[in-house]
């Protein structure tokens, strides 16, 4: 009778008890398994530029763990960056506007020191509303979504609106028995940017159905609005004094208001590249 031979048995390593790993991939190999890997764990920017960073780590003689941070940070950095390109889109600015842009010189009404304190977003945090009172061409509109995209970059769930188009939308989801699902959709936003409101009446039908979206977010999530009217003249908006008076309060309580006056930046601006315009001859 034969007996058979077992198969022998895997050297171990003595201290861990495991099996050693297997060494000498080569660099095509291990290139591939990297690739493989960053598709399956969805780290893309691993991916993208990991050959570019191995071959820096190797020159600059980084370490292991220097080396595996510098990847990390790099994913991190970039899933944020796309995190905060996701909410500027979901926010639907109609135009892209940044506090950078903004000329400070233009229009001294506004000081920018009380801008800046808006731009770290504290107030998003308290749930506190803001107002940008001021005529047409001065720069409200341009704050207004200046400010709204530094709160999606610091991680607040923005949406941007006209003043008629929600008084619209919010009619037609009453029409449409679907009210209270819209109204707490704009409420799960940390803020709602409003803008021209004033610039067209709203009936009242309208104004009750905006004061809900307000009431729903009063002391609990940012209204943000821009307004071409004093409020002393938004009973033009708002036909309703009292429900005018009871808007307005929802929008001032423990918030900010900044007026951005009267002179028209644009139309500044346009009279100044005029006048710069060559003179051309009969």
């Amino acid at each position: 009778m034969t007996t058979q031979t077992p198969p022998a048995k895997p050297k171990t390593d003595p201290k861990t008890g495991k099996a050693p790993r297997r060494r000498g991939m080569t660099e095509e190999a291990a290139d591939a398994a990297i690739d493989q890997a960053c598709r399956m764990l969805r780290l893309p920017t691993i991916r993208t530029h990991f050959e570019t960073n191995a071959d820096a780590a190797a020159r600059e003689q980084m370490t292991y763990r220097g080396f595996l941070a510098e990847l990390l940070m790099a994913e991190c950095d970039d899933r944020a960056r796309r995190r905060s390109e996701r909410r500027i889109k979901a926010a639907a600015f109609p135009r892209i506007k940044t506090l950078r842009e903004f000329d400070f010189d233009a229009n001294p009404n506004i000081d920018p020191a009380a801008v800046n304190t808006l731009a770290t977003c504290d107030w998003i945090r308290r749930g506190e509303p803001l107002c940008l009172i001021g005529d047409s061409g001065t720069g409200k509109s341009h704050l207004l979504i200046a400010l709204g995209t530094e709160a999606a970059m610091n991680g607040f769930r923005v949406k941007y609106t006209l003043a008629t188009r929600l008084a619209n939308e919010l009619a037609e989801a009453a029409d449409e028995m679907t009210l209270t699902k819209t109204i707490a959709r704009y409420g799960r936003v940390d803020l709602l940017c409003i803008d021209e409101l004033g610039y067209m009446e709203l009936d009242r039908r309208g104004a009750e159905l905006l004061f809900q979206v307000l009431t729903e977010r009063e002391e609990k999530a940012s209204v943000a609005i821009a307004s071409n009217e004093s409020f002393a003249g938004w009973t033009k908006t708002f036909t309703d004094p009292r429900l005018c008076a009871a808007i307005v309060d929802r929008l001032t309580f423990n918030g900010a208001i900044i007026e951005t006056g009267t002179d028209s930046y644009r139309l500044a601006h346009s009279r100044d590249q005029r006048g710069k315009e060559p003179a051309t001859g009969a």
